[in-house]
């Protein structure tokens, strides 16, 4: 393994950057190299084979280019569908990013949990065998969001996004009468990356409490650990922002915290 390791973090668009925070608290040793897919987003509305015809070789393109130690694909909708093809075809070690149902469902107090993700991630199979395997008894809601993965691109953008545009989104997430319901929704599993961008506005816009579930740092725990100890100097690692429509990215100091405190070229 090359030293600073490099890691790869590919995303439809802006989400994989709350990943990408995460993996960069982990391992500030690595030098990053973000692709944001954006030419392609968002791949909630594209079809299965779309999207696999679509990754597969772009992820090829992107580690011949760059040559990096580990790929995470920050993506749910794109984890649900092309990891396997991924791993069958070249040889890098790959992370992806799938709904966090099991910890989820071990946690809820209520039993009653959702799962927010774009329309896509929430339809695959694979989604519906996490739940038939980790739901442990809990009734458990799945949510389709058409437009919070574009919100959460908006807002980071700094565009204007109106609470009633958020809360429209997540309103179908909360099942019950209120707080004071016993069988409640307790527990949401942002099965999306994007939208942790939004988690303080999605905070404030709950009609009651409850536990949000990101996947982020158990995905910067498990990169980690294949990339094994950490055992150099972090001045020489860097970082590269891509966007595959090959527009100049305008973001430095709003991208800054996600890489650290790095501006990213």
């Amino acid at each position: 393994m090359s030293y600073p390791p490099t890691i790869l973090v590919f995303d439809s668009g802006l989400g994989g950057l709350t990943v990408l925070r995460e993996i960069v608290r982990a391992r500030p040793d690595a030098h990053y190299v973000y692709v944001a897919d954006d030419a392609f987003f968002p791949y909630g509305h594209h079809g299965e084979d779309q999207i696999i015809a679509r990754v597969v070789p772009l992820i090829g393109e992107l580690i011949a280019s760059h040559a990096p130690d580990l790929v995470v694909i920050a993506c749910n909708t794109a984890s649900t569908l092309v990891m396997s093809h991924l791993r069958h075809a070249y040889q890098v070690p790959f992370v992806g990013t799938v709904p966090a149902i099991k910890p989820a469902c071990a946690s809820s107090k209520t039993k009653r949990v959702s799962v927010l993700g774009t329309k896509g991630t929430v339809k695959r199979e694979y989604t519906k065998r996490l739940i038939a395997d980790f739901a442990q008894g809990c009734e458990v809601t799945l949510v389709g969001s058409a437009e919070l993965a574009s919100l959460a691109e908006s807002a980071l953008s700094g565009n204007d996004v109106s609470d009633e545009d958020i809360a429209a989104e997540l309103a179908p997430c909360f099942v019950g009468k209120d707080a004071s319901d016993a069988h409640r929704t307790d527990t949401v599993v942002l099965a999306c990356t994007h939208y942790p961008l939004l988690l303080d506005r999605l905070v404030q816009l709950a009609p009651w409490p409850v536990d949000w579930i990101d996947p982020a740092p158990a995905i910067a725990r498990r990169v980690s650990d294949l990339l094994g100890p950490a055992n150099g100097p972090t001045d020489q690692a860097g970082a590269e922002m891509i966007f595959t429509s090959k527009r100049p990215h305008t973001l430095s100091q709003a991208l800054m915290p996600f890489f650290g405190g790095r501006v990213p070229a």
